[in-house]
């Protein structure tokens, strides 16, 4: 039953799609209905304001709409949207001037795993990524919840591939210490 379910929403999507490249006002609110929440979280993932993220994520769907015609479908739409916003996030970080990576680079593992066992909200989490430095961040983002490679976070942000490394490895740290000690903090108030 599920499969039905998708391959409907697909065929509804491709035609949507088809009447918001001729135009069609309504065809464009649908589709942007569809997929404004989870792009305006993409938004927010870079740029910590929400009303500059719901900025940064309209003037996305602009672009989306205005080159509607260049989407090939040869990947979801879904993918093809978050792709614009991600890049108009870091446009926007880059406009902003808040974006500085540390060009040290120095030998580290690169199975770095998650050794933290905690409790902590969402919330809280998306607070320690939202205090990071913001090149930590923006490599973080790509990497651990986009899923980019190395290798096209360089190309993305025009870093060197060590860079973009170096800055994730520090993000790592930086977010374990912050959930170790809030871990830390929790247990002592006892409210675990």
């Amino acid at each position: 039953m599920n499969l039905l379910k998708v391959i409907q929403l697909h065929k509804n999507e491709s035609a949507l799609i088809k009447k918001a490249i001729k135009n069609n006002r309504e065809a464009q609110h649908v589709l942007f209905e569809l997929h404004a929440p989870k792009m305006l979280s993409v938004c927010r993932y870079y740029i910590k304001d929400l009303q500059q993220a719901e900025e940064v994520m309209l003037n996305g769907f602009f672009k989306v709409f205005s080159n509607l015609k260049n989407f090939k479908a040869e990947g979801s739409f879904e993918g093809w949207i978050r792709r614009i916003m991600v890049r108009e996030s870091i446009s926007y970080l880059r406009q902003q001037k808040k974006v500085e990576f540390a060009v040290d680079e120095f030998h580290f593992k690169d199975d770095a795993t998650n050794n933290i066992d905690t409790e902590i909200e969402l919330a809280e989490i998306q607070q320690h990524i939202d205090d990071l430095p913001e090149g930590y961040k923006m490599v973080f983002i790509m990497y651990a919840i986009e899923g980019y490679k190395h290798h096209e976070i360089a190309e993305m942000l025009h870093i060197s591939l060590g860079t973009s490394k170096s800055q994730l490895f520090k993000a790592r740290k930086m977010l374990q210490e912050k959930l170790k000690e809030s871990n830390k903090i929790t247990t002592s108030y006892g409210t675990s």
